[in-house]
């Protein structure tokens, strides 16, 4: 029988105003709604303490003996949210417009029109690509807003300049400000739109971490006469595999009907780590995790474009790192090395040298363990620890994505004696190749790099979460992560 109450001596009797407040203004506290499952940092403050949830109705309700009042948290964070494109446009506009006004100036002549239509496509495409980065797990909304917003209104701009269309480049760049600021104060805003989910304690639901606005589910009485009220902006979370009592399993029931979302423990799970995990064999494991085709066909055409646009900027690069190479120590300046790549195929990866050359045996295990980069090795070379940390040296891999060996995001590929290992040691590891490797991935802008077995699984988890959500905007969500690892040097070797 489900007891599930909360911890405490008073229950969920101080639910209300206050602790809804009081955990909707953590510090650092961020967290967003998405379609269906919220996505949330709240995690890296802490766990809330046991006895803590909360609860929002509009009408009065009893627990535990005692009556509370109720409110809904923040009306204004969920008016902001549902208005949240429109309030942006009138925000990047009427400051502007305002100005002109006061100016004497006729806002609808000359260039103005053409311009203000620029700005309005370039506000449509950075608002939604924001909404729908959301969705994935570790996706910090704020540490977005100003690349999004800046990619967004450079292209529409690139665009207008090779068209050779008319525009005022003053009022671009103040729409452009003002776009910004609006874009960033409505996602702040919006953090505080929380949506409660309480989790259903049995089975593996202990594994989910109880932070943020994940608490422990009050009684099961308690729970069906939240679900008979009127409230319905919060979610259970169960272990759903669980033998749970027949009257635990007919409230999950009846939460369904009412329109409260019931979530398996494992979705929930996921998106907290980003990780998918795989302890047994079933078609309901490995059937989950079959990519996206129809994607993963366009992603093979976007990367095959990307490259051809890239490489005669990359060429001078790639040209003054070869030299340097060559400077810095003896050798070529390419490194070529056999690797484990789509479907289970050897090719030859391209790769600028970081290490100074050397011979090695042709066993096994010598094989393997040259393969493996440790930290501060000392085989790196001064300008090969610069290349490594900047990711600089993986320049030379567009030319594999060109030869459809290897894509621009995926799982990134081992090295034949690594993945021959990893595959005698980790289950499943073999599926990791189902989609083809990739220059950068989830998995390194997640974790870094790394050998070692133990850290490998973790590793392979990562890659499975990519597997199973591979999208355009998982595969955007990468590629801006990847810019703040090439800016910090995060998990290099």
């Amino acid at each position: 029988m489900l007891s599930g109450s909360v911890a405490g001596s008073k229950g969920m009797a101080k639910v209300g105003e206050d602790l809804a407040a009081r955990l909707l203004n953590e510090p650092g506290m961020t967290t967003e709604r998405t379609d269906g499952v919220v996505a949330s940092d709240a995690g890296e403050q802490g766990a809330v303490r046991a006895g803590e949830a909360v609860h929002t109705s509009e009408q009065q309700a009893k627990f535990a003996g005692e009556e509370f009042r109720t409110v809904v948290p923040h009306r204004r964070a969920a008016l902001v949210h549902k208005f949240e494109l429109p309030l942006i446009l009138i925000g990047t506009f009427a400051p502007s417009l305002m100005v002109g006004s006061i100016g004497g100036r006729n806002p609808v002549v000359g260039a103005v029109p053409q311009t203000s239509a620029a700005i309005c496509l370039a506000v449509i495409i950075a608002w939604y690509v924001l909404s729908r980065l959301k969705i994935h797990a570790n996706a910090r909304h704020l540490s977005y807003v100003i690349p999004v917003n800046f990619v967004a209104f450079t292209g529409v701009f690139t665009v207008m300049a090779l068209l050779r269309l008319p525009f005022s480049g003053t009022f671009f760049l103040a729409g452009a400000s003002s776009a910004l600021l609006m874009s960033f104060l409505t996602a702040v805003y919006g953090r505080r739109l929380v949506k409660p989910h309480l989790v259903v304690p049995g089975g593996r639901a202990t594994e989910l971490n109880l932070t943020g606005h994940f608490v422990p589910a009050p009684s099961l009485g308690d729970l069906e006469q939240l679900i008979a009220g009127k409230w319905r902006k919060w979610a259970i979370v169960a272990d759903l595999h669980y033998p749970h009592s027949e009257r635990c399993e007919r409230m999950f029931a009846k939460a369904a009907l009412a329109g409260i979302p019931v979530y398996h423990f494992r979705q929930i799970a996921e998106m907290q780590s980003g990780q998918v995990r795989i302890n047994h064999l079933s078609e309901n494991d490995l059937g989950s995790l079959i990519p996206n085709v129809s994607y993963v066909a366009a992603k093979r055409v976007i990367g095959f474009l990307g490259v051809l646009i890239l490489i005669p900027l990359l060429l001078p690069v790639c040209a003054v790192i070869a030299i340097l190479i060559k400077l810095d120590s003896p050798g070529n300046a390419l490194f070529i090395q056999e690797r484990m790549g789509f479907r289970g195929e050897v090719f030859r990866m391209y790769k600028f040298r970081t290490m100074r050359e050397r011979r090695v045996a042709d066993h096994g295990l010598a094989q393997r363990e040259d393969a493996m980069t440790k930290s501060d090795d000392d085989r790196i070379t001064r300008v090969g620890r610069f290349l490594r940390k900047t990711r600089m040296d993986e320049l030379p891999q567009m030319l594999n994505v060109l030869l459809g060996d290897m894509s621009l995001i995926g799982p990134r590929p081992e090295a034949c004696s690594l993945s021959e290992w990893y595959e005698a040691e980790l289950p499943f590891y073999s599926y990791r190749h189902i989609v083809r490797p990739g220059i950068t991935g989830w998995a390194q802008v997640n974790q870094g790099h790394v050998t070692d077995v133990s850290d490998v699984l973790a590793k392979l988890r990562f890659d499975f979460y990519y597997i199973k959500n591979i999208s355009l905007w998982l595969d955007v969500l990468i590629a801006l992560k990847t810019l703040r690892v090439i800016a910090t040097g995060l998990g290099a070797k």
